[in-house]
């Protein structure tokens, strides 16, 4: 530990000698550009662009860059960055995280490094953990950009498409990480280029980077859309099915417990459903429900596969016989065996997309950050994304007077010394920010003050619209404000006249959060760029951090002070020291590691997920982006699909090869009956069986397209049916990869380790989604009817939207209902 601790602090050290370095040429050249005319300032970007453009690199140009854009803020805010503050850039450029303490101008500080990654033209992501430091930053900053001849957007969850796109297209894009996360997924489920809105991701800044980085890297991004609730689809194909006949309508193959329309069963299902062709590409939905019912009806026996228990379809543990509560069928089959029993059918929400914070912001060329609390993570930021993390130096002593800890044996008792020493230091004029852990507890001391009569503003998620107004008074004197602790809170707390006379801003904080960030983000509003100040946090031994990891030496220490609940004795005395506080941190450093390892948890179950996104949303994009054409990857498709079915049913010896099953796949997804026959498979080996199939199929294929009007049709009726085939099939896939990620946590009580099941399962699961996506695409390019007018659609076209939803484990869900 203490070489990991000098390793620290001498990568530091010699950072900030580089940086320094780099500050000081920067400086140096202050005066070159103070006499240029504003033309001639603005006329830097272009000149720089070129530099660029004739081959030097961004690294080449950064002193320069840095010193233009510094003056441009000069010019345009009346702000000139510090050195410590052009250090604090330099660390952003190299990638890195720049943790400079609260009020040291990390908000200019990121303008230096936006500008000079913006020249590349690729544009740089600005995020923010609100839209209200979004909007303020896009406006404030943006004017220095814009004064340079850079484009700036500002990207909302209010915004449609067109206006996503826009924001996206400028040099320099304002946005929150949800809405970034959204956006991405969003992206990889349109069906047509035109309809995305981000470009490649090539560098984003953090603001506030710990809160989501790390904090909020226990929430998965999930889009989520209404299950199938067609409940009079599903009825209809129980009713249809129901009333096949074995063999003659749909045959079963027992082995694979697979099940199939006959030819005489798709003629019937056209006649009472009223349809052309079954297998035409809008009829994917019905096929899908007719798919399950008889799944429902011929494969899952009741009482074996599932009970129904007090009119709900409970699944059965194949393995132990014991129900398994909680517990669906994905991919409508629950809905389907519902309908066959006659109970009620239940509609439930589907996994469409899901990505994690982790994952997202990998995928950013270049990635870096700022905060004033970064250090106590830097291990996690080093392992999960590979950026270090950078103290920069105030740039003037801190004189703000940190007191210990004080501790009470009650809330009552703590809330009570609390209210008087807010009475105390308002009677002086000294400011006051007061910091609640949660709305309820800012409600309770307001309600107390009120009593008081000590007039006061209470910022919470409650009343977020009044929060410019009320941080702007917040430093004036004898202003008190209670606010809960939020991300990004109380940047603009400016000190009044007067107020450093009496002590300046005065921080309380009324409990210990779980994160020790938390804690000095709140202590760190005070006591900005050398101003006085002082803070000082109240805890009782009824806080949720104390019940849940306080130490039992704390309580002993009251016990030998005889300081009880019972009665009044001793409520108004406290503990104060230096020991306190360090148990109090011990306590924070357990919640923080158990955060971790839930954060390490849900990032090694999503890179399971990581993979197989990758290679769909890829694979997705070269078909949307295909200009020419996707016939060969089609009959490729073909081909493995024969293959898979033609090893299926030549297994063993010869005479054991199950050619009858082969003719069923051969009817039902290839040709009619009487175009292949038992004897035209009979007496040819393997090979020369996929060879016959698959110019067999490609002559029908090759036939078929021939009736569309040239290239530019028959691509679209591929992208179109490929389309279709893979985001129904991956949504389903997702979905049930969803369901055995909340289940397979029950396989350690077998002695199996859950995420090596979950990568071992979700293996197996996309290799069959694999070979299921190129089954139906055969199926559906060799059965469809060739139509002029197909048209490309999203499996769910419906406008998302944010709602929060929760996961098992406690972890909190940002969820995106479509």
């Amino acid at each position: 530990m203490a070489n990991f601790l000098k390793n620290l602090i001498e990568n530091d050290n010699a950072e900030l000698r580089r940086t320094g370095k780099l500050a000081d040429q920067v400086i140096a050249l202050e005066e070159d550009y103070r006499t240029m005319t504003d033309e001639e300032l603005r006329a830097q970007t272009t000149i720089l662009k070129d530099k660029l453009a004739n081959g030097k690199r961004l690294d080449d140009i950064q002193v320069e860059a840095f010193a233009v854009v510094r003056e441009a803020a000069y010019r345009v805010l009346g702000l000139l960055a510090y050195r410590v503050q052009i250090q604090g850039g330099f660390v952003i450029h190299n990638g890195d995280i720049a943790e400079m303490k609260t009020g040291e101008g990390k908000t200019l500080t990121e303008t230096m490094p936006v500008y000079l990654n913006a020249l590349s033209g690729k544009g740089v992501h600005v995020v923010t953990v609100n839209d209200y430091l979004a909007t303020r930053d896009s406006k404030e900053m943006g004017e220095v950009f814009r004064f340079l001849g850079l484009t700036v957007g500002l990207n909302l969850n209010s915004m449609n498409a067109a206006q996503k796109r826009e924001a996206y297209a400028c040099d320099v894009t304002y946005s929150t990480n949800n809405e970034l996360g959204f956006d991405y997924l969003r992206d990889n489920m349109v069906v047509y280029k035109s309809q995305m809105v981000q470009r490649p991701l090539y560098f984003a800044v953090v603001d506030e980077v710990d809160s989501i980085l790390i904090d909020e890297a226990r929430t998965p991004l999930i889009i989520s859309g209404q299950g199938e609730k067609s409940t009079a689809l599903y009825n209809r194909a129980d009713y249809f099915v129901k009333g096949l006949k074995e063999e003659e309508d749909y045959t079963i193959d027992l082995t694979s417990k697979s099940i199939v329309l006959t030819d005489i069963g798709v003629d019937k299902a056209e006649k009472i459903f009223r349809l052309e062709n079954l297998y035409n590409v809008e009829n994917s939905t019905l096929v899908h429900h007719i798919d399950q019912a008889l799944r429902a009806n011929y494969i899952m026996i009741h009482d074996i596969d599932y009970v129904v228990d007090e009119g709900e379809v409970k699944i059965v543990d194949p393995f132990t016989g014991r129900i398994m509560d909680g517990r669906r069928y994905s991919d409508g089959l629950h809905q389907a065996i519902e309908a066959k029993e006659n109970v009620e059918i239940q509609d439930e929400s589907k996994t469409m997309a899901t990505i994690t914070f982790q994952n997202y912001f990998r995928m950013y060329e270049k990635l870096s950050g700022m905060t004033g609390t970064a250090k106590t993570e830097e291990e996690e930021f080093r392992e999960i994304y590979n950026i270090n993390v950078v103290s920069i130096p105030t740039n003037r002593p801190v004189v703000r007077k940190d007191h210990p800890d004080l501790l009470y044996p009650n809330l009552k008792a703590k809330f009570a010394a609390v209210v008087e020493e807010i009475k105390e230091r308002h009677a002086k004029g000294q400011p006051i920010l007061v910091g609640t852990v949660a709305v309820e507890t800012s409600e309770y001391l307001s309600k107390l003050l009120s009593k008081e009569g000590i007039p006061h503003e209470v910022l919470n998620a409650k009343n977020h619209f009044k929060e410019a107004e009320i941080v702007m008074a917040a430093g004036q004197r004898g202003a008190v404000t209670i606010a809960t602790n939020m991300a990004g809170r109380g940047t603009d707390i400016k000190l009044g006249s007067g107020v450093k006379e009496v002590g300046g801003l005065a921080v309380i904080g009324t409990e210990r959060h779980e994160s020790r960030r938390i804690d000095n983000q709140l202590r760190g509003r005070a006591g900005r760029q050398g101003d006085p100040g002082a803070s000082q946090f109240y805890l009782s031994l009824e806080d949720d951090l104390m019940r849940r990891f306080g130490s039992d030496r704390i309580q002993k220490v009251w016990e030998k002070l005889n300081m009880t609940d019972e009665g009044n004795e001793g409520e108004d005395l406290a503990i104060q020291s230096k020991m306190l506080s360090r148990q109090v941190e011990s306590a924070q450093k357990r919640v923080e590691g158990n955060n971790y390892d839930t954060r390490k948890s849900v990032l090694e179950y999503d890179e399971v997920m990581r993979e197989q996104r990758e290679v769909i949303y890829g694979q997705r994009l070269a078909v949307i982006n295909e200009e020419d054409t996707l016939t060969p990857q089609i009959k490729a498709m073909i081909k493995r699909t024969i293959e898979r079915e033609v090893a299926y049913a030549t297994e063993g010896e010869q005479k054991d090869w199950n050619l009858p099953s082969l003719l069923d796949f051969v009817h039902n997804t290839l040709f009619s009956p009487e175009k292949i026959t038992l004897k035209d498979l009979d007496r040819k080996s393997r090979e020369e069986l996929v060879s016959y199939l698959y110019n067999e199929s490609v002559s029908a294929f090759d036939e078929k397209i021939a009736l569309l009007n040239g290239p530019e049709q028959v691509l679209e009726f591929e992208k179109v049916i490929i389309l279709r085939v893979v985001d129904s099939k991956w949504t389903d896939h997702i979905d049930a990869m969803d369901h055995l990620r909340q289940g397979v946590g029950l396989r350690a009580y077998a002695q199996t380790n859950p995420l090596t099941e979950y990568q071992t399962e979700g293996f197996d699961r996309f290799q069959e989604m694999i070979a299921a996506i190129e089954y139906d695409i055969t199926r559906f390019i060799m059965k469809a009817q060739i139509r002029q007018n197909l048209e490309r659609e999203q499996v769910n076209s419906s406008s998302p939207r944010v709602k929060p939803s929760s996961m098992p484990q406690h972890q909190s869900v940002k969820t995106l209902k479509g």
